[in-house]
This record gives structure tokens, sequence and C-alpha cells, in this order.
């Protein structure tokens, strides 16, 4: 059965336009089009479709305002089409934080190298998406992430197995039980996601405090116009200093480096006194930023004393960098599958036996806060 999907645009050309790329993908089926944020409610409460792309800018009633009814009403996961403008960004991470599972530059070829890659993008974002509709039942993904019925983490010291043929080497805690520190020292803390990403982060980095012992650098895939707002936002909601990265910052305890978008950050230098590289994107890099590149040059200075994560976002970015880290020594993590948005990144490091623990979004801080001593 098809993936049914409601558009909403007011534009005429754009909504005509979205729908014949959907409709060109056998897996996917236009059911109908909203002109407006009030329609698009009214027709995700008659018609149930299992995904929803939705603009900003519509009158009389928004795209924010109408996701945020929308996941009050009938909870869909839904795709946002945003301007690549700093307040086009500033509205995408407000649609986010009402509900929204992903976005998408309206013009989406300006991430893609041609048409066939931006049609492609686009039905597969979809699909993707569409997989989240049964775990969908609260108003925005931070708070679904708090529910009592989340799934349970899942790590290396306990040992009751995991009854899946997808991740092997990899156990099962109680949700109650309380994590133990493994007791390594680490120097640097390393975060890669994509889609999903940034509700995640926000989760996570809201809950470290000011005296967090080391740096942390911080991979999403963006484009160049949103890191730094959304670098800004993050800083102010967070205690730590988080900050879109410069090249030649100094890593410094306490403060969170976000890689721009559109260019590669790699770390230099020796513990103590390491510094960031900005360089270009590189034509032939899929990814700008990229999480293996960053990794990579983590594994590179900071050894073993490394404590990284990769989180939900869609493809394998980062499967390259984590096997440079776990050579290295160093301790690696994965979010696991429930709480995705996407389950491919953190999915591609369980399949390849590097990530330790496998944990639902909702513990992550806890799990780093004690690792690190300070919980």
């Amino acid at each position: 059965m098809a993936i049914k999907v409601l558009v909403v645009d007011d534009s005429s050309f754009f909504r005509r336009r979205v729908s014949e790329i959907i409709n060109s993908d056998p897996r996917l089926e236009v059911i109908d089009v909203a002109v407006n944020g009030k329609e698009a409610v009214e027709k995700a409460l008659s018609l149930k479709p299992d995904v929803i792309t939705m603009d900003i800018e519509m009158p009389v009633m928004d795209g924010i305002s109408a996701v945020r009814e929308i996941m009050k009403v009938c909870p869909t996961p839904t795709l946002m089409f945003s301007s690549l403008t700093h307040d086009g960004a500033k509205a995408t991470l407000d649609a986010l934080d009402a509900g929204a599972l992903d976005f998408l530059p309206k013009k989406f070829e300006d991430i893609a190298r041609n048409r066939d890659e931006a049609v492609s993008l686009l039905q597969k974002r979809i699909v993707e998406i569409s997989r989240k509709k049964l775990f969908m039942r609260r108003p925005s993904l931070v708070s679904q992430t708090a529910t009592a019925t989340r799934p349970i983490a899942r790590t290396a010291a306990t040992t009751t197995a995991v009854t899946t043929t997808s991740v092997k080497n990899v156990s099962v805690a109680p949700i109650s039980q309380r994590f133990k520190a493994t007791g390594k020292k680490y120097q640097l803390t390393a975060i890669g996601t994509s889609t999903g990403g940034p509700v995640a982060l926000q989760k996570i980095l809201t809950a470290i405090p000011a005296n967090y012992p080391h740096p942390i650098i911080l991979v999403q895939h963006m484009p160049a116009t949103f890191t730094a707002a959304f670098a800004a936002r993050l800083d102010n909601l967070c205690q730590i200093q988080v900050k879109e990265a410069q090249d030649g910052d100094v890593l410094k305890p306490g403060c969170a480096y976000l890689a721009p978008g559109g260019l590669q950050m790699m770390v230099d230098g020796r513990p103590g006194s390491a510094r960031l590289k900005i360089l270009d994107g590189g034509e032939r890099m899929n990814y700008k930023p990229c999480v293996d590149v960053t990794f990579g040059s983590a594994a590179k200075v900071y050894g073993d004393k490394v404590l990284s994560m990769i989180l939900t976002g869609m493809g394998a970015d980062g499967r390259e960098g984590c096997r440079m880290l776990k050579a290295a020594g160093a301790t690696i993590w994965s979010q696991d599958e429930q709480s995705c948005v996407v389950y491919g990144m953190p999915q591609a490091i369980d399949k390849a036996e590097l990530s330790s623990e496998s944990l639902p979004l909702d513990r992550v801080a806890e799990r780093i806060l004690i690792e690190v001593g300070l919980k």
C-alpha cells in the first residue's frame, strides 16, 4: 500500500511540483492538497495521511501553528519546506520544536548536485519519516522521548541479550537501572547526527551543566545558513556555551562547537591546546559537514580520550570515523532505533559492531553525566 501524503502550500505551482515528484515514486501517493494551515489541520483530521509536507509561510494559519495543532489532534510525521535564510532557519527550528520531524529547503536543489538527486532526496525523506507514524503520540518529538513507555536502554554492561538479528553483541538494561561509569578518562565529547538531530541535540545539551569538564564537538547535517541560527538557539537554551565553530577556535571545557554548514570541521594540535580547522566542504563530499571527517581527526588528536556518539540520521555518515575512534580505543555509543527519527546512522555503527551502548534519547544526557563523573 502506498504511503499517503498531504501536500500543504499556498503556491499552486509548488503544490503541483511537489505532487508530481511524490507521485512519480510508486511507494508514494498524494491524496490531497491544502492551501493554508487551517485547511491542513482539517484535512489531516479527516484524511489521516501518513506524511504531511508543510510550507512555513502561509495565509490564514502559518505552518508552525498548523504543525503545533496537528500534533495535538492527530500527530502525523511532517516534513517542512523553508527558505535558506536566517529567518527561514529560525522558523524551521520553531517548526521542529512544534513537532515536525524533518525539513528541506524550499529550493531543495540547493542541497543536491542535480535535479534527479533532489527528487530522490525528497522521496527518501518522505519514506523515512513515514515509518515514525506509529510512534507519534505527543505534541513534539521532545516530549515523545520522555514517555514512560519509551524503549529500554541497551548497554554492554548487562547480560540480557537483544532479540534482534540486526545488532550484535549489544545487551538490554531495565529502564530503571542506574548506569555505572566505566572509569575511563576523557578529554573530548563528539556527537554526530542528521535527520531528527536538532531536537535530539537540544534535548541532550540543555541537560549538560556549565561545569562540563571538557569540550564538545557537534556535527549536524544542515545547510550553511542554518547552523549559525541553530548554535545561537542552543546557546540561549543551554548552561554550557554553544557556538558555530570558526577556524582557529581553541577547544575549551564547557563549550560546544557546532560544525558550520557547507564546510568541514577538523580537530588539530594536541590535547589541552587543540584547535579547530574549518575547511572547504569539497565537491566530492556527500556531507558538508561530514561526521567521518571530524571524528577521524578527533581520533588522531585525542585517541582513546574521546566519548563519542551517533544520533538519529539517514545514511551511514559516522561509521568510518567511529571505526577510527574505536581503533584508537575511544568510547562509542549510539541512539536506539525506537527513539530515532531515522535509524540510519546509528544502525550503521551498530551493524559494524562499533557501538558499546545503544541508548534511548531521553537517557543519553544522564548516561553522559554519569560517565564523566558529574552524576
